[in-house]
């Protein structure tokens, strides 16, 4: 099984085992949250670690091993990207399964279990991106919008969007669902590592909002801003964010 056949595998059957987790009735809100991180976490670190021995493993609901930090090949996973939207009983959540390889994303799977059939976009096996909407659609989060993206959406006369996880916005982009999706204010490697491999796969531009390349398997795993919009729009997004204050 190549990396992204098991990222694509373990990423499905992680949704599956949330949506039996969420639809067994019994567990509801925050504490359906944490029981949905706890079960995908332990398949997840399990699985890979049977899978793939000698490479790294991050996962943002695992105590930090910064050995890994030593090691080419990294897995990194976020068992549940949106956990609120995942105990609130929205669709907008997220599994992620990526790779790093030399800091580089290059391989991974974000599944996308609360949408019919359990939607998984991959690295190995993309789709032209769909026409983009004239006016673009940028993905900001329902309660903190970045600054940046209100003013970049404003100077752009686009359109404010609001969604849950992170994964869930990536791929609504890939999906064209929407043009732009960035982002400033906080966030850690799992937040991007598989939407990131799976958005460039598809041929959207990324990176951090002051231009530079997204580096992964880092000591400190803090991750706070990136871009991920159609290519055609990525210079002129990134020339709007440097000329704000």
């Amino acid at each position: 099984m190549t990396d992204a056949e098991l990222a694509a595998h373990l990423a499905q059957i992680a949704g599956r085992l949330l949506v039996s987790v969420r639809e067994s009735g019994v567990f509801e809100g925050k504490a359906l949250g944490k029981a949905g991180d706890a079960t995908a976490n332990e398949f997840l670190c399990h699985a890979i670690r049977a899978a793939r021995p000698e490479d790294g493993l991050l996962s943002e609901e695992e105590k930090d091993n910064t050995a890994r930090c030593a090691l080419s090949r990294v897995w990194i996973v976020d068992p549940v990207d949106g956990t609120r939207e995942y105990g609130e009983q929205r669709s907008d959540w997220a599994v992620h399964v990526g790779l790093a390889v030399d800091g580089v994303a290059t391989t991974g799977a974000v599944a996308l279990p609360g949408l019919d059939g359990g939607t998984v976009l991959r690295t190995d096996q993309t789709a032209p991106l769909p026409d983009a909407n004239p006016k673009p659609r940028f993905l900001v989060s329902r309660t903190r919008p970045a600054r940046e993206a209100v003013a970049v959406c404003e100077a752009l006369g686009g359109e404010l969007v609001g969604m849950g996880s992170a994964g869930a916005k990536a791929m609504a982009v890939v999906r064209g669902e929407a043009e732009i999706y960035l982002h400033s204010g906080g966030q850690y490697e799992w937040d991007s590592c598989a939407p990131v491999a799976v958005a460039q796969a598809h041929g959207l531009h990324c990176s951090r909002i002051d231009g530079s390349p997204i580096r992964y398997n880092n000591k400190d795993t803090y991750l706070p801003d990136l871009l991920i919009c159609r290519p055609e729009l990525a210079e002129e997004t990134l020339e709007l964010v440097a000329s704000l204050d």
